[in-house]
């Protein structure tokens, strides 16, 4: 069974917030520095370092 990882990730994330109900300010933060960092100048060096 194939799962796309954008539903894996939404499935664990909702569950993540259902279960361990961090504050929305944290999410948002989460989410929209994620969001920049893969944006920016540094997402190679980043992704040199995860692989």
């Amino acid at each position: 069974m194939d799962v796309p990882l954008w539903l894996a990730l939404l499935c664990v994330g909702v569950l993540g917030v259902k279960l361990i109900r961090p504050p929305w300010w944290l999410i948002a933060v989460l989410l929209l520095g994620g969001y920049l960092i893969a944006a920016s100048l540094l997402a190679p060096v980043i992704n040199s370092l995860v692989k």
